[in-house]
């Protein structure tokens, strides 16, 4: 792909931008110097998110998908205009994708040029959510009215230490509840994400298309136990839930049912095999090799460890 663009004026409005991938992007944007736009509903620094930004390069603003006042007031924040934004969906609404196309169009009229979007691995251009936004871009490209990019990761490594349902139950039941069988998933880190997505953003040439980013190694959540078994010194015992079970489950941390459905769907998808593949995306894009979950859990590990 072709060097970073020229001019570093504009800055890059990161949605989501103090979440698992977004705080990441941002971090990464900042120390290469790109000045950014990090968009989040209360509008400040997060404490709890793990990568340190450089303030130096980074506006933190807020951002409210339902409330487009605060869509306004992103662009008044941009002194010189923003010409590139990183999508990510609501959290937990499936119908997000009317509301992320009406946001597309507000932010076209405005001078934003070039939109990637982070959707999943399991959603074709076309399906549910990021899959309506993505074919949304996809048609505005052909049209030349956008540049655009989709990435596309499989499940985030990040998933085990930082979502409660996993990290509660490995830390108090020294167990870890799917839905998945022996299905195999290529576990991929948030920062290789970011990565891939920061090449897409700032390159000069765009992207106009979709990355589907896996990590290196094809692992079960019986493989995942065993590795974590091994990091933390005490036995982590995969539990192989029903997926009306896991749907009950995820709903108990709060997830709503219709979302929690369609969670409990992808599992039983990842058993029959829709997650077993791996590609060589984060290296090509970013020439950088991708981490390893071994690796990951050595680094979070504390968090898994009990009072």
């Amino acid at each position: 792909m072709a060097q970073e663009q020229a001019t570093r004026n504009e800055p890059i409005l990161v949605l989501g931008g103090t979440g698992t991938v977004g705080s990441r992007l941002a971090k990464q944007l900042t120390h290469e110097g790109f000045p950014v736009l990090v968009a989040s509903r209360n509008g400040k620094k997060s404490p709890s998110s793990p990568p340190s930004i450089d303030d130096q390069h980074a506006t933190h603003v807020t951002f409210d998908w339902n409330d487009p006042d605060t869509w306004n007031n992103v662009f008044t924040a941009a002194k010189d205009g923003i010409r590139s934004v990183y999508l990510i969906a609501p959290p937990g609404i499936l119908d997000g994708d009317r509301v992320m196309t009406e946001f597309i169009d507000f932010a076209r009229d405005r001078g934003a040029r070039r939109f990637v979007l982070q959707s999943a691995s399991s959603i074709e251009a076309g399906g549910p959510v990021m899959g309506k936004v993505h074919a949304y871009l996809r048609e505005l490209g052909t049209q030349g009215e956008v540049e655009w990019g989709v990435v596309r990761p499989t499940w985030f490594q990040q998933n085990l230490a930082e979502q409660a349902n996993h990290a509660n139950s490995i830390r108090d039941e020294s167990k870890l509840y799917s839905a998945t069988s022996e299905g195999k998933i290529p576990w991929v880190s948030a920062d290789d994400i970011a990565a891939v997505a920061m090449r897409l953003l700032t390159n000069v040439d765009p992207p106009n298309t979709e990355y589907v980013v896996l990590g290196p190694e094809l692992l079960s959540y019986e493989d995942i136990a065993q590795i974590l078994s091994e990091v933390l010194g005490r036995k982590i015992v995969h539990v192989d839930l029903t997926t009306a079970d896991l749907e009950k489950r995820h709903t108990q941390y709060g997830m709503p049912v219709g979302y929690a459905k369609m969670m409990s769907a992808l599992d039983t998808s990842i058993k029959f095999g829709a997650e077993n593949r791996t590609n060589d995306v984060i290296l090509s894009v970013t020439g950088a090799a991708p981490r390893k979950f071994r690796d990951y859990a050595l680094s979070v590990k504390d968090v898994w460890v009990g009072a």
